[in-house]
């Protein structure tokens, strides 16, 4: 049974049969009531994947100098406004650079803010793949589209990533300790 099927038969029997509330579940005076946690508009795998997954065609973009498929990928409104050719004059310095973003395939991204959809109804994913020695940061904005998030605005920078901590840095100093025996 595909999920959306799963779904739509979990809010069927929901519906049917009504909110079911366990005897136990029921805050009482006694047991103090847990703050909810807000809704995010994604979950943190999604968000995880639009980022990865706009990242990656970007990177592509770069290597072979068309961004056709990023600009196909993205939003109707996002294409009226942006050709390819538009597109590949504004990712020029990373062209021209050799900046390769394949990092961000296993590095884990750092939201700066958790994601939020701003007051136009747009997802907005921003923060930072703590990359060396450049960080990629990030502003991702994604408009639904037929239900679908589709890319709306990108922005990607990479400036020199922060020195390391004197905590970051011990357990790597540690590894580089380790006496190899001498050859004879």
């Amino acid at each position: 049974m595909s999920v959306r099927k799963f779904a739509a038969s979990l809010a069927l029997i929901l519906t049917v049969a009504g909110p079911v509330v366990a005897e136990d579940a029921k805050p009482s005076a006694t047991q103090p009531q847990q703050p909810q946690q807000p809704q995010l508009p994604v979950s943190v795998e999604q968000a995880l994947y639009l980022i990865r997954s706009t990242l990656l065609t970007l990177n592509d973009a770069n290597r072979t100098g068309n961004y056709s498929v990023l600009r196909d990928l993205a939003a109707p409104d996002f294409q009226a406004k942006n050709n390819a050719a538009d597109l590949a004059i504004g990712f020029t310095d990373l062209r021209r650079r050799n900046f390769d973003l394949f990092s961000v395939a296993l590095a884990a991204p750092q939201l700066s803010t958790p994601p939020f959809l701003d007051p136009n109804k747009m997802l907005r994913l921003t923060g930072y793949f703590p990359t060396r020695p450049l960080q990629i940061n990030f502003d991702l904005t994604f408009q639904n589209v037929g239900n679908q998030w589709r890319l709306f605005g990108l922005s990607v920078a990479t400036p020199p990533a922060p020195p390391e901590t004197a905590a970051a840095a011990a357990p790597a100093n540690a590894k580089k300790g380790v006496a190899a025996p001498a050859k004879q």
